[in-house]
């Protein structure tokens, strides 16, 4: 006896059947980005970002016993906005303070500061803002998501220089980023050291931490943390500091990406990433800390990508490093903005008295600052 099997057709509204098709057709067209940056193209943004002229000091503290430290600017209206963050022996706050003209400051206050509380933050509250416009010579606008303001910070309850565990979170603002005001916290840390899921890179602690707006979702998500973490397999509390990296859709839940930092040169420090791009390129501003036999070598310098996740380190000349009275000890910690033709790159100047300012160098002449390191004593903390 034959059976006959009958086939049941089951039909798709037409409308369906055209969606499907086309998000095939992109998906397929989808272009797979190179995942190495061309020799010739590096050499170009280094043309592009070199900032052979050190203008000097524009921002020191009023003692030796407070350390200025780790420039963010960006533009609110008619008004440049710097913030930064000061360690004053107990821990470090953050700051704010303005200029008509990039070159002239003045300082307004904190944003971030010490709690006399049990909270986990206590004594330890470094900011960083973010959502800032990274499209290279266009105004620096720090932008809203969901109604707010967003920073990213390292936080600690212990006391003194980077002591204790350290760890990510996030601060927001509904008010204006340009007043003077505190910047609410979400209450716990975002990235920790102690997660179960740490990786062997940030299994000690946790430092600078910055984040942009993946507007390609290249990484697949919208927010991307670029941080700063210690750790090692074998010894995590002598573990070389790299760059990681994290993402995050709502700016308050966020995990780790990959099981590998970004930059990694397996000693010393790799640190303090900030974001510009260039063209097609991403430009991952940077410093570099070691002591090879002895010697000090401390700098800015930068990597290209074209996807966020895949770096090329520029092996040219650095960007930044001691050569000033005022820097001859570090010369580090980058913010690189492009404005009406001029490139601006704000970093940190440490001399050998350990006075710590912030200071500028600039792709163009402007002359010289006649702001000076206030202590001729030197400090215990460099």
């Amino acid at each position: 006896m034959k059976l006959n099997k009958q086939l049941k057709l089951v039909r798709f509204p037409a409308f369906v059947v055209m969606f499907a098709l086309v998000l095939s057709f992109f998906s397929a067209c989808k272009k797979e980005l190179p995942t190495v940056v061309p020799a010739e193209k590096m050499k170009a943004i280094y043309e592009e970002v070199k900032t052979p002229f050190k203008y000097g000091l524009i921002m020191v503290p009023d003692s030796n016993k407070y350390k200025m430290d780790c420039p963010t600017v960006f533009r609110k209206e008619d008004k440049w906005v710097m913030t930064y963050i000061v360690f004053d022996g107990r821990g470090y706050e953050t700051w704010l303070a303005e200029s008509d003209n990039l070159l002239d400051w003045e300082t307004k206050g904190k944003i971030m500061q010490f709690t006399d509380t049990t909270d986990w933050d206590s004594n330890q509250k470094a900011g960083y803002p973010s959502l800032i416009d990274y499209n290279w010579g266009e105004t620096p606008t720090i932008n809203q998501f969901d109604g707010k303001y967003w920073l990213s910070y390292f936080g600690g309850n212990s006391q003194g220089y980077e002591k204790g565990l350290l760890s990510l979170s996030i601060g927001y603002t509904e008010d204006d980023p340009v007043t003077v005001h505190d910047w609410q916290r979400i209450g716990h840390p975002v990235l920790s050291s102690k997660d179960e899921d740490a990786r062997w890179y940030d299994n000690s602690t946790m430092y600078k931490c910055s984040v942009i707006e993946d507007k390609e979702k290249l990484t697949g998500h919208r927010f991307v943390m670029y941080y700063n973490a210690r750790g090692d397999s074998i010894n995590p509390d002598r573990g070389a500091e790299r760059i990681s990296m994290a993402v995050s859709d709502d700016m308050l839940n966020w995990k780790r990406f990959g099981n590998e930092p970004l930059v990694n040169h397996h000693k010393g420090i790799s640190g303090d990433a900030v974001i510009q791009k260039i063209g097609d390129v991403y430009v991952m501003f940077f410093f570099r800390a070691n002591w090879p036999n002895g010697k000090t070598v401390v700098y800015n310098s930068f990597y290209c990508s074209y996807d966020l996740m895949h770096w090329t380190e520029w092996d040219g000349p650095y960007l930044i490093e001691p050569s000033e009275t005022y820097d001859n000890l570090f010369a580090h910690k980058a913010y690189v903005i492009k404005h009406d033709g001029v490139v601006y790159h704000f970093y940190n100047a440490v001399d050998k008295l350990g006075n710590r300012g912030i200071a500028l160098a600039t792709s163009k002449d402007l002359g010289k600052s006649s702001v000076t390191f206030k202590s001729t004593e030197e400090s215990e903390i460099k």
